[in-house]
């Protein structure tokens, strides 16, 4: 019961990790297209937290992943990572955890 648990809150950081991503991916191209503005206040806060946030995740990918120019790939490969842990890998330890009560 406590694995499951586990797993289910596990998931829900994971859910929130990949909305995170997608929100910077929306904002950072609502700011390159001029949308928004970087000047204000609140948005350069938005995005300032959202790369905080982010940065740690990336940051091992973009080590790996050959440098493709103003294209950034490693929040689309971050993504793919937590949709294989959400779904073979969670499914996979709550399949064990279920067989083993």
């Amino acid at each position: 019961m406590l694995i499951l648990s586990l797993i289910e809150v596990f998931d829900i950081i994971l859910q929130v990790a990949s909305t995170i991503i997608l929100v910077q991916f929306i904002l950072s191209l609502l700011v390159v297209f001029n949308v928004i503005s970087m000047q204000n206040d609140l948005v350069r806060n938005i995005v300032t937290t959202l790369d905080t946030l982010t940065e740690p995740m990336y940051r091992p990918i973009r080590k790996i992943m050959p440098n493709t120019g103003a294209i950034d790939f490693s929040p689309m490969v971050v993504i793919i990572i937590i949709r294989i842990i959400k779904g073979p890998v969670l499914g996979y330890i709550a399949a064990l955890a279920m067989g083993s009560m």
